[in-house]
């Protein structure tokens, strides 16, 4: 894709998309040029994926005209936008563990020697690429020997080795401790200063200030405004996503710590694999705190949520006591009447069950309880008594109580889950990802609920892959890495960097 004379790198102008009962797209206007990070902000279903797979060739807008270079042009497909030196970074890696830098970036390309493959071409080329951007990857390295940082800039690699001028980045920092983050974003300095045009998707706010040049924010599939960093700050920005003011961080006032409700020493449990994923940890979680678990995806989180659920095994000596009840082994239903209220990390797998309504889920746990059957019969009239309540209490957005929960919007499936288990009155909760997918407006009310619950005395342990959301809500952070707990710190004098060091695997009080 050739820059010529002052033209836009891109122009998308008037893009619509339709589809059955939804207008994804509503005349968007996007303009990126040569030298330039511009930031795509939007919440969960704003229309930010369907303008990029659009610009990609995987969709086709109804209305509208693309421009690259002031040259109108139609994508008709991906190796249409790849010829033209446009490349998407997923979130997702797209690479093949088992093969090396090389034959990851060769795949889908044409040898010079077609069709012999020529791996020493491409290894030198990836070589040249790496140094001059300072990615820094050995092209003759299996990727599976790489860590999540390094395995990032292989795709970054990929789409440069073929030429691509225009990079569409979708939440590229997702799985990155935020060291790998500062890292990440020297690169992209130098992309830019290589006159490359980058398209950031993100939803974090604080790297959005930190490395855009200008950011079009959308919302319901419109254009709700265009700024600068230098013009607007996290908060503004929220406010233009949400359409409203919006509360970053909860209100959290003092409150007494009691005696430790969750109480978990020596815990060891493999994962699906067979593969040790808890190694010997230990934590205590008391009353009237907020502990949060930070770490890179894949270091043990799920399965620690999994075995304090009763919904995993834990090995031979492993303890895990919640308000003085053995849990390992015990399975669900004994945590729960153990007081423990649980909000999965896979809300649609573990949490709710999508072609059951929105009163069957509120119900699905305690319909045998006295209080909604009785002699083997549903209680049909207090059951929607109880569930209309919780509905408004927690302001799940439904147009009715018999409405399929599949239909229900991220956010508001988390607020059912968040009702459900809240209404049994736990002295533990459990909430594992609990903001994942969901609108700012959801996640801000999530993060009140959770800080009601801690000033009740309950004592909540938050894993989550955000260190925002658990610098905002909790009162100590506790780091996971390969299945141990490095360190854990009080929040008012925990920083990113500390904490990004631990998720590292570097022990706190350790030397970098």
């Amino acid at each position: 894709m050739a820059q010529d004379d002052d033209s836009p790198m891109l122009e998308m102008r008037g893009i619509t998309k339709r589809f059955p009962g939804v207008l994804a797209n509503d005349s968007i206007d996007l303009t990126v040029r040569s030298g330039e990070v511009h930031t795509l902000l939007g919440e969960n279903g704003a229309g930010k994926s369907t303008l990029m797979k659009i610009l990609f060739g995987l969709y086709q807008p109804d209305e509208g005209d693309i421009r690259l270079n002031g040259e109108s042009v139609k994508i008709v497909s991906p190796s249409f936008a790849i010829e033209h030196g446009i490349g998407m970074i997923h979130q997702h890696f797209m690479l093949v563990p088992t093969l090396t830098v090389a034959e990851n970036v060769a795949l889908g390309t044409r040898s010079t020697r077609w069709p012999l493959t020529d791996p020493a071409v491409v290894s030198e080329r990836v070589s040249e690429i790496s140094e001059r951007f300072g990615l820094a990857i050995d092209p003759s390295v299996e990727v599976w020997k790489l860590a999540v940082g390094e395995r990032q800039r292989v795709e970054i690699i990929k789409a440069l080795y073929r030429e691509a001028k225009l990079l569409v980045l979708d939440e590229p920092t997702a799985v990155l401790t935020p060291q790998e983050v500062d890292e990440f974003f020297e690169i992209l300095s130098g992309m830019r200063d290589s006159g490359h045009g980058l398209i950031f998707i993100s939803h974090k706010l604080r790297e959005v200030v930190a490395i855009s040049d200008e950011i079009t924010v959308l919302r319901n599939g419109r254009v709700t405004g265009h700024t600068t960093p230098g013009e607007s700050d996290r908060h503004q920005l929220a406010e233009l996503m949400v359409g409203r003011e919006v509360s970053l961080a909860p209100d959290r006032p003092p409150v007494d710590v009691g005696e430790p409700r969750l109480v978990i020493k020596g815990l060891s449990a493999t994962s699906d694999r067979g593969t040790l994923a808890i190694d010997n940890l230990n934590l205590e979680v008391r009353a009237g705190e907020v502990v949060g678990i930070a770490g890179v995806s894949g270091n043990g989180q799920r399965e620690l949520a999994e075995v304090v659920a009763g919904l995993r095994p834990a090995k031979q000596g492993s303890v895990v006591q919640i308000n003085g009840v053995d849990a390992v082994g015990a399975g669900a239903r004994t945590t729960r009447q153990a007081g423990l209220a649980y909000v999965p990390e896979e809300r649609m797998r573990d949490g709710a069950i999508g072609e059951f309504t929105v009163s069957e889920n509120l119900v699905l746990i305690d319909h045998g309880s006295k209080q909604f059957s009785s002699r083997g019969l549903l209680r049909f009239a207090e059951i929607k008594r109880h569930c209309r309540q919780l509905v408004d209490q927690f302001k799940v957005k439904t147009p009715g109580l018999d409405t399929s929960t599949s239909t229900l919007s991220g956010g508001n499936i988390q607020k059912l889950i968040l009702a459900r288990e809240l209404a049994s009155g736990p002295t533990v909760l459990l909430a594992a990802q609990p903001t994942r997918g969901v609108d700012i407006g959801a996640a801000e009310y999530i993060h009140q609920q959770i800080i009601a619950q801690r000033n009740l005395g309950t004592a909540a342990l938050v894993i989550s892959e955000d260190l925002d959301e658990l610098l905002a809500i909790s009162d100590r952070i506790a780091v996971m890495f390969e299945g141990r707990i490095m360190g854990i710190v009080a929040a008012e004098i925990a920083t990113r960097e500390g904490l990004g060091l631990m998720m590292a695997g570097v022990a706190e009080g350790s030397p970098a």
